[in-house]
């Protein structure tokens, strides 16, 4: 159980009220606020999270997206705007991999509606999530492709269209298996999408090796990872393939994200 302070109780349970109960306090019901005290994260006990304008819906309880991730997916959506624009005489085609919740591809989904936005995902409940978020969001659903997916796999051979894409971005597990995380964390929040062997870059490196079979000519990868092995992950990136790498900061000046490009 997390220790708890009695303000960051009241804090959360402030914001429950706001976003669960619609500000009325007197609904708010002996079992949430048993879960907060418990230390369950907040986003888990409201039901969603905001990102970028959505409403991300969490009933099958996936890795909850964090303020640094929406920070790059912001900035990804600056150089999607500058790179094909938002009319149908620009076309193109994103892959959203280990994609959770579907956060980032929803947040391309709603921007562009030249988008064909494809989501990759390994566990069938959190497949059906996005979904449910495409559903919630009023999203166009027919330029979404959500697939049960590890890694590229359900995207391999198809025959009804070439599965190569022009960005493709990607929130793996990245932590180290050594790290120790809060207990609001992993005692909550799904195991499989946090941690990736001892140096937490054995799905990087997997995805690093494969990915240029999957991407057309002048395409991009963005990549988030962990402060402690960001440098090692753009260096896998370049060796599957990439002609140039940079790496972006989030919004507490850390290193987070790589941007791969591809000839």
């Amino acid at each position: 159980m997390r220790a708890m302070t009695a303000t960051q109780y009241e804090k959360d349970l402030q914001m429950l009220v706001r976003d669960k109960y619609e500000g009325n306090a007197e609904k708010v019901t002996q079992e949430d606020k048993e879960r907060l005290a418990a230390g369950e994260p907040l986003a888990y006990v409201i039901g969603w999270i905001p990102f970028l304008g959505l409403s991300i819906d969490l009933t099958s309880r996936p890795l909850i997206p964090r303020p640094e991730t929406e920070f790059w997916t912001e900035q990804l959506l600056v150089r999607l705007h500058e790179k094909f624009g938002d009319t149908a005489d620009k076309p193109f085609s994103f892959l959203d991999l280990c994609a959770g919740s579907g956060a980032i591809g929803l947040a391309v989904l709603k921007a562009f509606p030249n988008a064909q936005v494809s989501f990759g995902e390994l566990m069938p409940e959190h497949v059906e999530q996005i979904k449910k978020n495409i559903v919630l969001n009023s999203l166009d659903a027919s330029r979404a492709d959500v697939r049960e997916s590890y890694l590229f796999e359900s995207f391999r051979n198809d025959i009804h269209q070439e599965m190569r894409f022009n960005v493709i971005a990607i929130n793996p597990p990245y932590i180290p298996g050594d790290r120790e995380l809060e207990a609001s964390v992993t005692n909550f929040e799904p195991l499989e999408a946090l941690y990736s062997g001892p140096d937490g870059l054995e799905l990087i490196r997997d995805i690093a090796i494969k990915i240029d079979e999957y991407l057309f000519p002048k395409a991009e990868v963005w990549l988030e990872a962990d402060t402690s092995n960001i440098e090692t992950a753009a260096e896998a990136l370049m060796n599957g393939g990439a002609v140039k790498t940079e790496i972006l900061c989030d919004q507490y000046d850390r290193q987070r994200v790589v941007v791969s490009y591809y000839s």
